[in-house]
């Protein structure tokens, strides 16, 4: 009985370490950092935020943006930068309010924006684009006010810093041929539900400040 009594306390006190364990590596992945290549979840819609090798037959002529519903798509994986011209240390948490580059991993061009209109909402078009310029800098909006730090699963907005046009989907707008299925990305002045995102799958480097 005495025996028994001891391996159910040392039991709970693995069980216990264990989940002390678990608890402290999810907190140092919790933060968004630099470096880290990320998926982008749009709320509403549940489609990630996707990139390919095919160009818009309209507008700027880019490379194309849009929202994919397969999750497991590695071409919506994009890797966070520093704003242009600035530096983004790997590892370094991004505090909300801080402007960023996301560079494709796939075809390693950065998510961009400018004036031309977008092919089905002709609102703003988001493009991906190798042009290495200003107009690829997003300026992180965290919507929960009480974090001072960009935080994984937790709702935020994406605003182009030249334009002031916040990144934007919605699943009414359906692309046909080559990308059947895929819905349009671009840019809106206006806020709502359809501007909103959520960092979720991806590659993570732990924030290096923690201890």
């Amino acid at each position: 009985m005495k025996f028994k009594i001891i391996f159910a306390i040392t039991t709970f006190l693995v069980i216990l370490m264990i989940n002390s364990q678990v608890l402290e590596i999810d907190e140092e992945f919790e933060k968004v950092t630099c470096g880290s290549a990320i998926k982008m979840t749009h709320i509403p819609s549940s489609y990630k935020l996707h990139s390919h090798s095919v160009a818009y037959g309209s507008g700027s002529g880019q490379q194309s943006v849009t929202g994919l519903p397969d999750a497991d798509d590695p071409e919506s994986l994009w890797i966070i930068k520093g704003a242009h011209d600035e530096s983004c240390p790997r590892g370094e948490p991004i505090e909300c309010g801080s402007v960023i580059r996301l560079k494709h991993s796939g075809t390693n061009k950065f998510l961009h924006s400018h004036h031309h209109r977008s092919p089905i909402s002709k609102q703003q078009e988001v493009s991906a684009f190798d042009g290495l310029d200003t107009g690829d800098n997003w300026k992180v909006i965290c919507l929960d006010k009480s974090t001072t730090y960009w935080l994984r699963e937790q709702k935020f907005q994406l605003l182009h810093v030249e334009t002031s046009a916040y990144l934007f989907a919605n699943e009414e707008y359906v692309y046909n041929n080559p990308i059947s299925g895929q819905i349009e990305v671009s840019a809106t002045k206006k806020t709502g539900e359809n501007t909103e995102w959520a960092v979720q799958e991806g590659i993570y480097f732990a924030d290096r400040n923690y201890n």
